[in-house]
């Protein structure tokens, strides 16, 4: 049982960073898997293609999902950034550019964060109409899911099932409720109605769908050092001990963020309207 366990610990640590280093174009030759991906895909997909970028924290390892709009600037989760100045993140783009960021804005409570490049970059997506999806609508996200890096983003489909408020103190944010495999790493993803480019929300989150007194559970067991003591190496090589409830915690988290579950989140497109327009002028000052 304290191999497994062992074993179990050093994978889950190497799995919890992304390797941005091995995903530099050779000569500006776009890579053969998103060449493949671009031919398979209609122009309105491989707009999306090359409009999205893997993004990576490497101070809390944190991968998500960003896209570009063609004002220039790059939306996220702030979930994704946070815990890294915009010059610490790093992006990743379909053709294996690495992109880098001079300016940042966060929104919190909806979860929503901007990112100016160092260089400005051309293209980008357009904003949809506020006007709410119908239940039923059929949508689609590309993005980084799960232990994915890509180079090219993989499309993952849904229908919207409803609406939600997320209550943050006295602010309330709309939320579409999407039936669609929505997962860890997808965070961040422009939301799109099918067969159209024009982002109608942000991908954010899939429902936890274990009762609060799990999580409650799990938390404490990661807070707890009692039991043996298991020592590993994480994808620096730096050692590390996780005590048995503490790995035990990892395992359930780690079972849990890469189920499928078919209930996804993303943020409206209305409140990201909003955060722009709040942003935007900040956010272009040198």
């Amino acid at each position: 049982m304290r191999g497994a366990l062992a074993f179990l610990l050093v994978v889950l640590a190497a799995n919890a960073g992304v390797s941005m280093s091995e995903q530099k174009p050779e000569g500006g030759v776009i890579p053969t898997a998103t060449q493949w991906t671009l031919d398979a895909a209609g122009p309105t997909q491989r707009t999306a293609i090359r409009s999205v970028f893997l993004l990576y924290c490497p101070n809390t390892k944190m991968k998500g999902t960003g896209f570009l709009l063609k004002d220039g600037l790059v939306v996220t989760n702030a979930h994704v950034v946070t815990g890294c100045t915009p010059e610490q993140m790093i992006g990743m783009s379909s053709t294996g550019s690495q992109l880098r960021f001079k300016k940042m804005a966060k929104d919190e409570a909806a979860d929503l964060a901007l990112l100016r490049p160092s260089t400005a970059l051309s293209g980008g997506l357009e904003l949809g109409s506020d006007q709410d999806p119908a239940v039923g609508t059929a949508v689609s996200t590309w993005g980084f899911p799960l232990s994915y890096n890509g180079p090219p983003p993989l499309l993952s489909v849904g229908y919207v099932a409803g609406y939600s408020q997320e209550q943050v103190g006295s602010r309330t944010v709309k939320h579409v409720v999407v039936n669609g495999a929505f997962n860890p790493g997808n965070s961040g993803g422009p939301l799109f109605r099918s067969n159209d480019d024009k982002v109608i929300g942000v991908v954010v989150a899939k429902f936890h769908l274990y009762p609060p007194y799990v999580e409650q559970a799990i938390t404490t067991l990661a807070n707890t050092k009692s039991g043996l003591v298991y020592t590993g190496t994480d994808e620096h090589g730096n050692r590390v001990e996780r005590s048995e409830a503490q790995v035990l915690a990892m395992i359930l988290e780690q079972f849990y963020r890469t189920t499928q579950v078919m209930i996804g989140q993303a943020i409206s497109v209305s409140e990201l309207k909003a955060f722009i327009a709040s942003k935007q002028r900040e956010l272009q000052q040198d």
